[in-house]
Formats: structure tokens, sequence, C-alpha cells
């Protein structure tokens, strides 16, 4: 059995540094030790990232790859990634190079995909905030943490942040990560939408947990907004794609109203509370963003490199 773990990365050295350490790490009790492959697709094209590859291929346990993608954009960084796994893998896992797994991450994604047959499983992403003086707003909003549900749970989304797919499902698809989406972020929602209105099986593993290195400037209103309104754009675009009936829109019509309307009662009858006041502006920018996807609209969060 080979299983294939992508990695993106981009002018990310340390943070590549670290998931290198962490997958280097993995044990497995719950399935037989499979054999692995770790594929790193540099998206800067002068090669940043090969300093670290190089450093750490020799003492990696298991066969580590390198490559670069000189086109910006994460689609076409993650479709090369693809490109480049071995035709004999049976699995494709997806981890980002801001993340560190814990050990048995692989072996829960395994576990669970198989108890379950599932074609696709992904699990929480839990947040480690690399300053220590964390606003307290952030802490008390809890703006950075996952949704979590049981083990087994159906669901019809998964993202590319943690997450492992059958390789032959993957194998039936023209590009794989959809290219409009190279600068705006949510080709993995797209995929994995697009995949599930297919008919495939998507669970939901509690246990295999990834912590996500969340550095000081993401711990701002700004960013939180921003990201808010964008990966609600994301949803309903795609939303409106795989599911164009009126019908289905109208009831995101609603929910993005729905979404303002509570965004603006919250705003007059709080009393004052930083991180509810900051809540109440996400819930507006959801809104928003839910309607500024129905409408076609695409943010580009990932234009500049400092929204990387």
């Amino acid at each position: 059995m080979l299983i294939s773990v992508c990695v993106a990365t981009y002018q990310r050295p340390e943070g590549l540094r670290r998931l290198l350490d962490g997958l280097n790490k993995l044990t497995f009790s719950k399935c037989e030790t499979p054999n692995v492959e770790v594929i790193i697709v540099d998206n800067n094209s002068t090669g940043s990232a090969s300093s670290v590859y190089y450093e750490k291929v020799n003492d990696f346990k298991w066969s580590l790859k390198y490559c670069i993608e000189p086109i910006r954009g994460i689609s076409y960084a993650r479709n090369r990634a693809i490109a480049s796994v071995s035709k004999q893998a049976n699995f494709v896992a997806f981890i980002d190079d801001d993340e560190v797994p814990e050990p048995s991450w692989l072996d829960e994604l395994l576990f669970v995909l198989q108890k379950y047959n599932a074609d696709v499983v992904t699990g929480p992403v839990l947040p480690h905030f690399v300053d220590e003086d964390v606003p307290d707003w952030v802490v008390k909003g809890k703006f950075f943490e996952p949704n979590r549900y049981p083990t087994g749970t159906l669901r019809h989304v998964a993202f590319t942040n943690n997450a492992l797919a059958r390789f032959e499902v993957l194998s039936k698809i023209d590009k794989i990560f959809d290219e409009r989406f190279a600068l705006t972020g949510g080709e993995d929602s797209h995929l994995f939408m697009r995949l599930y209105h297919m008919g495939y099986k998507i669970v939901w593993a509690d246990d295999a947990l990834v912590h996500e290195w969340i550095p000081k400037n993401r711990t701002n209103i700004k960013w939180v907004l921003r990201r808010g309104y964008r990966t609600w754009s994301t949803h309903s675009f795609c939303e409106k794609e795989f599911e164009p009936s009126i019908q289905v829109q109208s009831i995101r019509m609603a929910k993005g109203s729905g979404l303002i309307l509570y965004g603006i009662l919250l705003l007059l009858s709080i009393i004052w509370s930083r991180h509810m006041f900051i809540k109440a502006l996400l819930h507006i920018c959801r809104g928003a963003g839910t309607f500024s996807g129905l409408l076609g609209r695409q943010y580009q969060e990932y234009k500049t490199v400092d929204s990387v």
C-alpha cells in the first residue's frame, strides 16, 4: 500500500521544516504501516524551498520528492503535486505547509476511511498560536476553533489542510483543482464538493488531528473578517455551480440575508463586548460573501504575497 502526501509550499521555510519533522514522526498502530511518499511542490519559481528539501531528505524515513511549479497559484501547485504522485499509489493525503500533524494523523485517516468504506476522509485542524500574547477577543470568540463532528459523520465537503482520498477517485477527474481558484483559494472546497455531488462518500475523522501555526498577522480583525467573507463566498459560488436550481439558490439567498440581519441585530443589542462585536461583523461579512458567490464574484485572497 502506498500513500502519497501532497504539500504545496510558498515562502514558508520554517513552516515546511516543522511539517517535515512532523511527518517524519508518523506512526501506525490501527493500520499496517504503508509505504509513504511525501511530495513537496514549491510554488516559488526561484526554488526557495529547495534548501529545506536538501536539509531533510537524507534523514527522512519516507520517500521525499521535490519539484517546482513556476505558475503562481495554489491550484497549479496542487495539480503539479497530483501529477507527481506515483502511479501505484493507493491514497493521496493533503496537508498544508503551516501545519504539523499528530503522529497518529495518517493512521487515523486511513483507519476511518477503511472502517466506513469512504472515498474521502477529513479531520479537524486545531489552532496553535505562534505569539503567546493572543488578543483576548480571539480566545473568547473562538474565531480559529474548527467545527468538529463525531467520527463517521457524513460530510459534503473537505479541505486540503487535512484530508485523505482514494487515488483512483481523483484519477477519474480532469484538472483536479480548478484553475479559476488559483488566487482566490477554495480550490479544495470545489474539488470535494464536486466529488460529493458525483456520489462519492466523505466522512469525518475526529481523531485525525493537525495543528495549524497561526502567526500574529492573522490574529487581527481585518484578517478574520476577510477570511469569513472569502470562505462563504467560495462555498456559495460552488453550491451555485453544483446545485443551480432556483430552490437551492433561494435558500442560499435566505441564508445570506439571515446572516446579515443577525449580525445587525447583534450590533444593536449587545452590551459592549469586543469579541461579540467582531462576531456580529463576521456574520455580516459571511452574509455579504454568500451574495458575492451567488453573483459569481471571486475575491483574490492570495493575489499578494502578504495574504499567503
